[in-house]
């Protein structure tokens, strides 16, 4: 019999490729779509690339007549209205991916510091932030997943074997992340138009970005001592796709080649991250559609700096095919199951 599963929030960006990937989910049914603003309208018609896929209505959203037709839920709404969401479906003993941020941090005076108040603290111990390539058997046992930010996606993977292996200084880890406009969601805002944005490239949210406590919450557990970053996000006039430039000052000589075996050994096992061989950069259009995180490395072997650079899709690794990703970690399916898909041709 195939897992149920009901998506809150579905016709945003993350709703749409949530679909996409189900619908080639052979273990998956959708069989409850919720949304304020298209209640009672198909979801084809909503997203005409969906024509002949589904034969679904989006609904309000209603805990009990969702909770009786799910298995599983992935609430893909705002702030806020996710930590007032969740813990419905918890109470009804359905398992849940989070793609807000209101289940990613440990403490919540750090999340109520760059959002809001958090009003479902309990529930903070039950949830495990979901970055497979860090916190995998946690998230096999948890009942709630925060799924990772998508800029920390990008940041965290190029990080990990570095940090891990105490391998950088980190008093001064720069991260400089270019982003794709559909980072900024499906809502109507004025930064997000056309002629805002198009032949302009700027950086926003210095020392302000809300991914920032995100990124410093998981490197401080992972080197168990408090590390802040220097975290500058820019805009790009793209639709999609975050390309993340990591600088880093090693703590040993060491070789370029030395410094890539330490993550291929690390990601050896991890079927979405692929390691470029020396000199070679990512690029986002080698990524886009897909959930690959692509990672390039440059060693200055002279001076012992380091530059990673990694590259992801933002709706897919950076957050709709994570959370299936995650979801397939809860459900014991294997992990690749209905994102083993390539990246779209340039």
């Amino acid at each position: 019999m195939k897992t149920r599963v009901g998506i809150i929030g579905a016709t945003g960006y993350t709703g749409v490729e949530l679909l996409r990937f189900l619908m080639r989910h052979p273990e998956v049914e959708v069989t409850a779509l919720t949304s304020q603003k298209y209640a009672g309208i198909g979801i084809e018609r909503v997203f005409p690339s969906l024509t002949d896929q589904f034969q679904l209505k989006c609904e309000d959203l209603s805990f009990e007549q969702i909770s009786q037709k799910t298995d599983f839920i992935f609430t893909a709404v705002p702030h806020k209205t996710a930590m007032e969401t969740v813990p419905q479906f918890y109470k009804d003993g359905k398992r849940v991916v989070d793609l807000s941020a209101d289940f990613r941090f440990q403490d919540p005076t750090v999340y109520e510091r760059w959002y809001q108040k958090h009003t479902c603290i309990e529930l903070l111990s039950e949830s495990v932030y979901g970055l497979p390539e860090l916190h995998r058997e946690k998230i096999q046992k948890a009942k709630i997943v925060g799924n990772p930010g998508c800029y920390p996606t990008g940041a965290l993977i190029g990080l990990i074997p570095l940090v891990k292996n105490k391998m950088i200084s980190l008093d001064n880890i720069v991260i400089d992340a270019k982003s794709g406009v559909s980072g900024a969601g499906r809502d109507v805002v004025l930064e997000s138009l056309f002629c805002e944005v198009n032949e302009g490239v700027k950086a926003y949210k210095i020392f302000e970005h809300r991914h920032t406590p995100e990124i410093e919450q998981e490197l401080s557990q992972l080197a168990q001592k408090k590390v802040a970053v220097t975290f500058v996000p820019h805009l790009i006039p793209m639709d999609r796709g975050i390309l993340t430039t990591l600088y880093a000052h090693l703590t040993l000589k060491i070789k370029a080649e030395e410094v890539l075996k330490i993550f291929k050994d690390y990601y050896s096992k991890e079927p979405f991250v692929r390691i470029y061989p020396k000199s070679k950069i990512p690029n986002t259009k080698d990524v886009r559609g897909s959930n690959y995180c692509d990672i390039g490395v440059i060693v200055n072997e002279s001076d012992s700096r380091a530059v990673i650079v990694t590259a992801i899709d933002n709706l897919v690794k950076g957050a709709s095919g994570q959370a299936i990703q995650n979801m397939n970690i809860l459900l014991g399916y294997p992990e690749t199951m209905g994102l083993d898909v390539l990246p779209l041709s340039p």
